[in-house]
């Protein structure tokens, strides 16, 4: 007969079993991964309850009437957060990307009457309707949801007014209740500069219009600015981005992807939270950076679709201590859904370990965000985010090349995708 005054174990909804490894990603994991061999994970509603050894695990949760997943002797990981998207556009860019591998320049395609950069991008977004940039960017969301990925975060930065801005952050607002993945919602109206208004007119129209607008619609969390040369200046993006402190947009920054004109440095200053591309950041901005604590994001994705010249230096930045997020840095430019092959090209290019990588892909990428106390790692009291892959090791992830697809993907408790063949 059950002791009556012994605590009552509350009942799990969900369990995952049968994994040959479970990758906690917690914070203090001194292998980067926390790996736990042949664990459990206990779920109750929407959050983590337990995770460990399936005994240990039992002691303080009832697994009997919880549903169990089996992961079959797979790899059990958080799921991935894609820090840097531009995940709202229009059409693609392929005939610039063909022209691109043929050898011609901007100004080549430009004589030749191929629309290229971002604005070709603005221009086939002006003549989108809702529904089409919805409907595209869901089956977007769907790939990435395929290979692992619950959070995405989306900017804008393809309308270039207040208008066209505000219309792009309301379609990630129409996206979060679509479809399961999260949506973290970045204004970047410093992307680039419309045709038809001075530079001075553009900053003074997002200083004094659009930061205020899209603050008090509550349309996002983050203000991002595109410092480099050719696009905004340090003293630009310094305005900027401290507008979008004063109306509650906490400040990203696009820097050092050309070239150096300051935009590490105004990053460590401030501080921003996520600083992204860095691929001319020298060593003594990478100190300031990590000694402030701004996270580097870093894109070797984008790197390898543009055949860029000057690789980011991810290796040395990290050895550095400066903590490096991975994204896809998915766009008309780099159409990349898959964050399992940006952590195959960070093993490869960038010389990362497989655990480095991964944790660069979770817990450290919602870090980018600030939500790393919310997802990004499987640890009691966190969402339950969580991709199962069939493999047979985290290492199999990187060298598997051109292999990604999820088995079993947990959106905050529920499963929300399976792949139907078993096998990726």
């Amino acid at each position: 007969m059950a002791d009556s005054g012994s605590p009552r174990r509350p009942a799990a909804t969900l369990v995952v079993v049968g994994a040959s490894e479970i990758l906690t990603c917690c914070r203090d994991a001194i292998d980067k991964v926390g790996r736990i061999s042949a664990g459990v994970v206990a779920i109750i509603g929407e959050r983590v309850f337990a995770v460990g050894p399936e005994s240990a695990v039992a002691t303080c949760c009832d697994l009997d009437s919880a549903r169990r997943i089996d992961a079959n002797g797979g790899v059990v990981l958080p799921g991935f957060v894609d820090c840097h998207t531009h995940l709202v556009f229009a059409g693609s860019r392929v005939d610039e990307y063909c022209g691109r591998l043929a050898g011609l320049g901007t100004k080549d395609m430009v004589a030749r009457g191929i629309p290229a950069g971002i604005a070709a991008t603005v221009a086939r977004m002006a003549s989108a309707s809702d529904e089409q940039l919805i409907r595209s960017a869901c089956e977007r969301l769907s790939y990435m949801l395929s290979f692992g990925t619950t959070t995405v975060e989306s900017k804008s930065g393809y309308g270039l007014s207040t208008e066209l801005e505000m219309r792009m952050l309301r379609i990630n607002q129409s996206l979060k209740s679509l479809q399961p993945v999260d949506i973290v919602s970045t204004f970047l109206g410093a992307h680039d500069f419309p045709s038809s208004k001075s530079h001075a007119a553009y900053i003074d129209e997002i200083i004094n219009e659009s930061i205020p607008a899209v603050a008090e619609a509550e349309l996002a969390e983050f203000n991002d600015v595109y410092c480099d040369e050719g696009y905004y200046t340090v003293s630009e993006s310094r305005r900027i981005l401290e507008t979008g402190l004063k109306h509650g947009l906490k400040p990203k920054i696009h820097t050092d992807a050309y070239s150096n004109i300051g935009g590490s440095r105004i990053a460590a200053e401030i501080p921003v939270v996520s600083a992204d591309h860095l691929n001319y950041t020298d060593d003594v901005e990478t100190v300031a950076l990590r000694d402030a604590g701004v996270v580097g994001v870093v894109m070797p994705g984008l790197e390898f679709a543009v055949g860029h010249p000057r690789p980011c230096r991810a290796r040395r930045m990290l050895d550095t201590g400066l903590e490096l997020a991975l994204a896809t840095d998915l766009c008309p430019a780099c159409w990349l859904e898959s964050m399992p092959f940006a952590v195959q090209m960070a093993c490869l290019f960038y010389k990362f370990s497989p655990a480095e990588a991964l944790r660069a892909a979770t817990y450290v990428a919602a870090k980018s965000l600030k939500r790393e106390g919310d997802i990004g790692s499987i640890e009691p009291g966190k969402r339950a985010d969580i991709a199962i892959f069939d493999i047979p090791s985290h290492e199999d992830l990187a060298y598997r090349l051109g292999r990604g697809r999820a088995r079993i993907v947990i959106k905050s408790g529920v499963v929300v995708f399976e792949d139907r063949l078993g096998r990726t």
